[in-house]
């Protein structure tokens, strides 16, 4: 009874502190604003993706419709890919503004479409969006810091310490009490747009429940964190300065170094040498004997080598073939640029562990499926449709199939899970 009393007392001391209800208001608006930005943005791009998808199967259409080879349908004809944002993406947009989301891929060499990506506003690519994973995991600490740094240096200060322990029966557990309600409270304010939006945006309750845990353990960390450093007996500047500085190593000192220490471990070929060697292989085939060509494709496509030439300045099969050469020789470099990427995405998961701000950005991501994990899958799912359109195109052209434009009716559809 003397608990639920003193739960009482403290929670109408909380009330009355208009300082408090300040800072609950403006946590409440930031995460209400950092949910609204992620779910405009959200909306945004599946309305982008619908137009998309309709803009896409009109062009084809149409282009099909004027081809009447199947070299040039497969040159003309774009084919759109994408990753749809999950339910959650709203509350973590993550690698979904860094990356690309969304592709329209010809039949041509593979390297030069699958890393192409929109212009966008480079200071958004810079420090990204203003969402609920970057709000929660940042910034609220720091409103955390404010409202537990001096909770007892204030009383101290003021000279009431020795009255209020001495009125308690266990002044720890006193402490613990108000700090546990300022924090809760905190919480409270925090996660409740997180909700909200997630109503709003349809998502799993599995998802909401996972990323209100991780949020609610997120919180406590930090208020155990700013509970012993409170019980310092120092002035409650150096504590607040303490905190701060605990802060910017977690969120900002390790981050840099782990990612510093990563890249050093695991290095990766360019991106630009990538494509240079893809484009440099396509743009030399022109010039070189056909034959010299075509053997490098048969070294990976053997089952075409008896199909018979046509003796002409051009022909579609030695076009694809150099095409497809182009991307065979940048494989080894694509491939070790894939892996390191993976690599890298694993150490920083690892890394994170000593990063909790990191650690709770990647934990949402991952729920919002927008992590870089996720945006490698995707870019599986473009190289795996890319070679099934090949798988369709080849056929057709070495077995010198005549064109029927009903059979493009049969074209592969994009994998969108």
């Amino acid at each position: 009874m003397n608990k639920i009393n003193s739960l009482k007392r403290e929670i109408k001391f909380l009330a009355r502190d208009r300082i408090i209800w300040l800072w609950l208001a403006l946590v409440f608006c930031l995460s209400s604003a950092a949910v609204g930005f992620g779910l405009a943005e959200i909306a945004v791009q599946n309305k982008t993706i619908e137009q998309l998808i309709q803009a896409d199967k009109t062009d084809r259409a149409l282009q099909h419709s004027k081809k009447s080879d199947w070299g040039s349908a497969a040159y003309y004809g774009l084919h759109l890919t994408y990753d749809a944002p999950s339910d959650f993406a709203f509350a973590a947009l993550g690698m979904r503004d860094t990356q690309p989301w969304k592709h329209r891929l010809k039949m041509l060499a593979l390297e030069g479409q699958v890393y192409e990506r929109d212009v966008g506003n480079p200071s958004v690519a810079i420090l990204g969006r203003f969402d609920f994973a970057f709000f929660a995991a940042f910034v609220f600490p720091l409103v955390l810091m404010v409202l537990l740094y001096d909770l007892r240096a204030h009383e101290r200060s003021a000279g009431r310490i020795n009255l209020i322990e001495a009125t308690v029966a266990q002044p720890r557990l006193f402490w613990l009490q108000r700090a546990s309600i300022r924090t809760l409270a905190v919480l409270l304010c925090l996660i409740v747009p997180l909700i909200i939006g997630g109503l709003i945006a349809g998502a799993s309750a599995l998802k909401l429940v996972l990323a209100c845990l991780a949020v609610i353990a997120y919180g406590v960390f930090w208020g155990l964190v700013c509970f012993w450093f409170s019980a310092w007996r120092k002035q409650g500047q150096l504590i607040l300065i303490s905190l701060i500085a605990l802060w910017v190593m977690t969120a900002v000192l390790i981050p840099s170094a782990a990612r510093l220490a990563i890249d050093r471990a695991v290095p990766v070929p360019d991106g630009a040498d990538i494509l240079m060697l893809q484009r440099e292989t396509v743009n030399d085939a022109w010039d070189l004997p056909r034959k010299m060509t075509m053997d490098a494709f048969f070294e990976r496509h053997p089952q075409w080598a008896d199909y018979q030439p046509v003796e002409s300045s051009f022909e579609w099969q030695w076009y694809y073939a150099f095409q497809q050469v182009g991307d065979q020789r940048a494989e080894p470099l694509s491939m070790a640029y894939r892996e390191g990427r993976k690599r890298r995405a694993e150490l920083a998961t690892w890394f994170s562990v000593f990063a909790p701000p990191s650690l709770l950005e990647q934990t949402l991501q991952a729920l919002a499926n927008t992590d870089a994990h996720a945006s490698l899958e995707y870019e599986e799912r473009v190289r795996a449709f890319h070679a099934e359109l090949r798988a369709f195109y080849y056929p057709l052209f070495f077995r010198n199939v005549a064109f029927d434009r009903e059979l493009l009716e049969d074209l592969p559809n994009f994998d969108v899970h």
